[in-house]
């Protein structure tokens, strides 16, 4: 039986601590009305399933009869999974740094019964260690100060709330956006890169997908081959490093080190879309095989593992398995001789770093990243053969626990990212998983027209936020433009009017995290800032920009150009927070639209977008049904000759001549 509210609850992490002697309630009117009716401090925890330091501090503190006293005596504990709500996450990670603490997970926060935050941290060991207090010492000094100094806590609390409600306002500038601050981020940004193991500088080591997206506009915006060689570095020394999983695929977290051997081995859902995205766009200018290969790895792993009996995808792969982060990746030397063979074995090690000291505090973490090409083909398959037999020996170790929730932003992001591979490959079977998980999300995770955030064994959460209807919308115009089924874009066009209604901030501009009927927390988040995904303001622009070019209604055009004059005073303040909204400034004014006009089936322009980067590239085919607005630069243009397709390249109010042939036509999309 469990010993605390949460034995009702679908979060996978929640459920994890339904039997912890802390009696944690979930987030919600209830449990925030006993807090206020008891006028007790309020003990917030935050974390996600798959996060290795929250099964640490569980195992230490909330499992500890002693500690979990004290904490029931004197708080209300709630827990949250992050994953679930973000908003709550969001808000009180804001209060953490405001405290001039470094975030991370498990966030720990101490609120007033009235839910505002006084003092706060991430990981407390259960005895003082590391240059870090006892948790049960910060519990029970925690617990004194709120009853003794109430004035300390008041004045932390209006403090606090202070700088909350603030992070809300955007500020915006009298400067504007100009073309020059493209590059001149992008220069910046350039001069932080590690040349040699690609990344930002330093350790750790994150994908950070837009950032690398920046940079390879730059790269097509202005001619430099720099920008793009450092982004293929990156993604070359990720596909070869340990942060990818090379018998199984799929990229992990992050790398600890500088030189992305050795991850935190959690797997996200959300990496592995922006990684597939980009993976694709970058194979279309190089046609790099290892880019090809760790992406059919990659969906072979997300329909293996990650695929859910709906169709949608799951949000996580734990990254401890037996008590140990990792264990379910990393070997020992000897293990791979008995599965191999002493002859494959010494190939095998050769090619994967494997040796009998490890390569990471003992262990061997596999990786190429003594050269990242690829070998002649006949070796490649006899490694593949061999990656087969460790896989199938990795297969009989208990397996990392699966958060198998549906997050709509997130699986917004893998849909795109199918639909992209699935474009630039010609993969039907790969748009088929696009489709099916978008059919879910917008058949059984939509109530009324409105988007949820998470779905779990049948039970819809949260109404939708911001992330979810931007990647959402993003993942049907993708889907509109890979399959020119009008169904995806008037879907679009819906999901923008009901997350304009409920969403839009009507003093600021912008769009809120949360919906106006939503009535449980503090403030109402606003950010332009991008997290481990890019944020939604940013997402929503380009969506807006491209629904605008697809339907010549300016209102779309508008609503870009506030969003982008919203958050200009923060873009300004810190570029490379905000880089998903530089790259939808990059796309309002570099913007191209590919008009093909055909009458027939077997076109000459069919595959285009399998030769051409999809970034600031809007694909029309208008057709007697839906002929271009009259504003539109390619209105009234014919084709050459009846059943001959012909193609318009138009940027801002001029289009190309008339081009009937492809070659011609990829020179000047190139």
């Amino acid at each position: 039986m469990s010993r605390n509210q949460l034995a009702n609850e679908t979060s996978p992490y929640l459920l994890q601590h339904k039997d912890n002697p802390v009696h944690w309630r979930a987030w919600n009117a209830s449990s925030l009305a006993e807090a206020r009716s008891q006028n007790k401090p309020i003990l917030l925890s935050v974390g996600y399933a798959a996060c290795h330091w929250c099964h640490v501090m569980a195992h230490e503190s909330f499992e500890d009869e002693a500690t979990a006293a004290v904490i029931n005596e004197h708080f209300i504990p709630i827990k949250v999974d992050r994953e679930e709500r973000p908003d709550v996450d969001q808000i009180y990670m804001n209060a953490l740094h405001a405290l001039g603490q470094q975030g991370g997970w498990p966030l720990t926060m101490f609120l007033t019964p009235s839910a505002e935050p006084f003092w706060g941290g991430t990981y407390f060991p259960k005895q003082a260690k590391w240059g870090r207090p006892g948790f049960i010492d910060v519990v029970r000094q925690i617990a004194r100060i709120h009853d003794k100094e109430g004035g300390k806590v008041t004045s932390n609390a209006s403090a606090l709330m202070q700088v909350l409600r603030e992070a809300s306002i955007a500020s915006r500038s009298a400067e504007q956006l100009t073309p020059e601050l493209l590059d001149t981020a992008a220069n910046r940004l350039l001069s932080v890169m590690d040349p040699l193991n690609g990344g930002i500088s330093g350790a750790p080591k994150f994908p950070q997908g837009s950032l690398l997206e920046l940079l390879w506009r730059a790269g097509a915006r202005t001619g430099n081959d720099r920008f793009r060689e450092i982004v293929l570095t990156t993604l070359e020394r990720i596909c070869s490093g340990g942060i990818y999983d090379h018998l199984g695929g799929g990229f992990a977290r992050y790398s600890v080190d500088e030189h992305w051997l050795a991850p935190h081995f959690e797997k996200m859902l959300y990496d592995n879309a922006q990684l597939v995205y980009l993976l694709s766009e970058a194979y279309v200018t190089t046609r790099n095989d290892l880019f090809r290969i760790r992406i059919e790895e990659t969906i072979g792993w997300l329909t293996r593992e990650m695929t859910t009996p709906q169709g949608a995808f799951a949000a996580s792969l734990d990254a401890d398995s037996e008590g140990e982060e990792g264990r379910f990746y990393v070997w020992d030397a000897r293990e791979i001789e008995s599965v191999l063979g002493a002859v494959d074995y010494e190939l095998f090690a050769s090619a994967y770093d494997v040796s009998k000291s490890g390569n990471w505090e003992g262990k061997v973490i596999l990786n190429r990243l003594r050269s990242t090409a690829l070998f002649d083909q006949e070796l490649e398959d006899r490694l593949a053969h061999m990656r087969g037999k460790l896989l199938d020996a990795r297969e009989a170790r208990p397996r990392p626990d699966l958060d198998d929730k549906i997050l709509a932003d997130w699986n917004g992001l893998m849909i795109s990212a199918l639909a992209r591979a699935a474009e630039v490959f010609d993969r039907r079977d790969w748009l088929s998983k696009a489709e099916e998980a978008f059919h879910f999300i917008t058949e059984s995770m939509t109530r009324d027209g409105r988007l949820g955030h998470a779905w779990r064994q049948g039970r819809l959460g949260t109404p939708g936020l911001a992330s979810d209807y931007a990647n959402v919308i993003k993942a049907s115009l993708e889907l509109y433009r890979v399959t020119q089924t009008r169904e995806y874009l008037t879907t679009a066009q819906a999901f923008e009017e009901i997350f304009y209604y409920y969403q839009w901030d009507k003093e600021e501009g912008g769009y809120f995290l949360t919906a106006s009927d939503t009535d449980d927390l503090i403030v109402r988040p606003k950010s332009a800032a991008d997290d481990a995904v890019p944020n939604a303001n940013g997402i929503m622009a380009c969506n807006l920009i491209e629904l605008w070019h697809l339907s010549g209604n300016e209102t779309y055009r508008d609503r870009a150009d506030e969003i982008l004059e919203t958050f200009t005073g923060q873009i300004l303040k810190n570029a490379f927070a905000s880089t998903s909204l530089l790259n939808a400034f990059d796309f309002r004014i570099n913007a191209r639209q590919l008009v093909i006009l055909a009458d027939t089936e077997a076109e000459i322009f069919s595959n285009v977008m399998r030769q051409t980067t999809s970034f600031n590239l809007v694909l029309l085919r208008p057709g007697e049904s839906e002929e271009l607005g009259p504003t539109h630069p390619a209105s009234g243009k014919t084709q050459l000759e009846p059943g001959k397709p012909t193609a318009y390249l138009c940027e801002g109010e001029t289009c190309s001549l008339p081009l009937t042939e492809i070659e011609p036509l990829l020179r000047l999309l190139r």
